[in-house]
């Protein structure tokens, strides 16, 4: 099954930022996206925010 969600440790692989930095990130998305602060956020939703691709993150995450 592939994977929905994307963790800070995940995001912090795919972009080569830290931990701290991922965390972030991932909540900058949430607010864009009016989620409340412990929601979680999509790869989708991810790949959106980034621009990275879809299919391209899946394939890093082991998920295709």
């Amino acid at each position: 099954m592939p994977q929905v969600v994307i963790y800070p440790k995940e995001a912090a692989q795919l972009t080569g930022n830290g931990y701290e930095a991922s965390k972030r990130l991932l909540q900058r998305i949430r607010a864009r996206l009016g989620k409340e602060a412990r929601a979680y956020v999509s790869v989708r939703e991810f790949c959106q925010y980034t621009g990275l691709a879809e299919q391209e993150v899946s394939a890093a995450l082991g998920t295709h």
